[in-house]
């Protein structure tokens, strides 16, 4: 079996890619379309449009994921495949009929999975070890991904192959990967991945994934608005369209999560693993 490691951006993954040999790094980009949202940078938007094979405009994580990427990249000595799907403004329009939300995760599908199934299905075509970030401490997390593997112990992932006579998509299920996790087999616990990557010129996001996700505590979207008011604008936007419902379900909209009067300064510090909304790679 090859083994792929998913580089997520954050300072967890790449600590695998970093201390457990892979065949293959490969990493998804989450885009818009939105222009407000654009990548400040001219350069390294050229950059990530060539890694991509598409224009790129901007991301709705942290712009600093970009440059993340490709310093890696040249401190592994290694290449990084970067994967893309459809922008989120296409996957909140088009695929799920309502915004994504704790219970329908599928933007994490859309844009993460389905584009890294199809490079895997592309470029490999056969089962992998797959290394996930997990670090120990975060068993649960294995545990709920390891529930959903077939009884060989691979994930399945369903998709399109074609096209009915009728003119509806045919889809298939294939077993594509065995979830590996390296730190929770060695113990490798937070801190040693923090200490790693303390000496190391690589610049990492003080929290990973979308910058408005619907799993972070309330308060650290309401700091998200402070340091982000661009993106978590798109994210207030989408809840505003008639019959898209709320990313948070029965809870605070995001418009009103950004009139909340916070009490006192609160730092990234405050926020433990729980509040950083995981895309689960």
């Amino acid at each position: 079996m090859k083994t792929v490691t998913s580089v997520s951006g954050g300072q967890s993954s790449a600590y695998i890619a970093a201390n457990y040999p892979s065949d293959y790094l490969v990493f998804a980009l989450v885009t818009t379309e939105d222009k407000k949202c654009k990548h400040p940078d001219p350069h390294l938007r050229k950059l990530a449009s060539d890694k991509i094979g598409r224009e790129f405009i901007g991301t709705l994580e942290d712009d600093i994921i970009i440059e993340t990427m490709l310093e890696l990249e040249q401190y592994l000595e290694q290449d990084i495949d970067w994967v893309v799907g459809d922008t989120f403004d296409e996957v909140a329009t088009n695929k799920g009929g309502w915004l994504p939300n704790k219970l329908h995760r599928y933007c994490t599908v859309e844009m993460k999975l389905r584009p890294m199934y199809r490079w895997w299905k592309e470029t490999i075509g056969e089962p992998v070890n797959m290394q996930i970030g997990f670090r120990a401490g975060e068993e649960r997390r294995a545990v709920r991904m390891m529930e959903r593997c077939n009884d060989d112990g691979l994930l399945e992932f369903k998709d399109v192959i074609g096209k009915h006579s009728n003119g509806n998509n045919k889809w298939a299920t294939m077993a594509w990967q065995k979830p590996r996790f390296p730190m929770i087999e060695d113990a490798i616990h937070r801190d040693k991945v923090v200490e790693y990557w303390n000496d190391i010129p690589i610049p990492f996001a003080e929290r990973n994934n979308c910058v408005g996700c619907f799993h972070r505590n309330p308060l650290l979207l309401r700091k998200m608005w402070d340091k982000y008011p661009e993106k978590m604008e798109w994210f207030a936007s989408q809840e505003r369209i008639k019959g898209k419902g709320q990313w948070r379900h029965g809870e605070s909209s995001y418009d009103d999560i950004k009139k909340h009067r916070m009490q006192h300064e609160l730092s990234f510090d405050d926020f433990g693993e729980c509040d950083s909304g995981h895309c689960g790679l």
